[in-house]
């Protein structure tokens, strides 16, 4: 019997963040509307990233949607260290206003900025402002944690 929270079809998410010349982007599932307006979020960042470096940082992240046809981004944006490599190299992305990537093939990206955050054992939770919603790639479907465990890309 699967345990309940493994149930939970969560869509999948790249957290990308910029602190002044220096871009990094991650894999998140733990992204959540907080409040009823769509004002604010929660994401929960693990602190082994070097994402959350930059975010603790700067106070600006983007969430990005990940579409279905997405996949190939899992190892490159989840499984590498921005610390090592050049995460957006080969990666179709733009800036927005505050030097944050945009993924441009996603469905859309959410920016934010953080206002608070709290531990979470070994991830740091982010409440942040909504600032913008931007949906670029309309009509794809949305990245599933469901659609990973078929690929065999997540454990359980």
């Amino acid at each position: 019997m699967k345990k309940l929270l493994k149930q939970i079809n969560y869509s999948v998410f790249s957290v990308t963040t910029a602190f002044e010349d220096i871009l990094n982007a991650n894999i998140a599932t733990w992204v959540m509307q907080s409040s009823m307006q769509g004002k604010m979020l929660v994401v929960a960042l693990d602190k082994e990233d070097f994402t959350i470096e930059l975010v603790k940082k700067s106070k600006i992240l983007n969430i990005n949607l990940l579409a279905s046809d997405q996949t190939s981004l899992i190892n490159k944006l989840g499984r590498k260290s921005g610390r090592d490599i050049d995460k957006f190299k080969k990666l179709n992305f733009k800036l927005d206003q505050r030097g944050c990537p945009i993924l441009l093939d996603s469905i859309g990206y959410i920016q934010c900025e953080v206002e608070a955050s709290i531990d979470s054992l070994d991830h740091e939770v982010f409440s942040c402002a909504v600032l913008k919603q931007i949906t670029l790639n309309k009509d794809k479907a949305s990245l599933t944690i469901n659609d990973l465990r078929e690929k065999k890309l997540v454990r359980g």
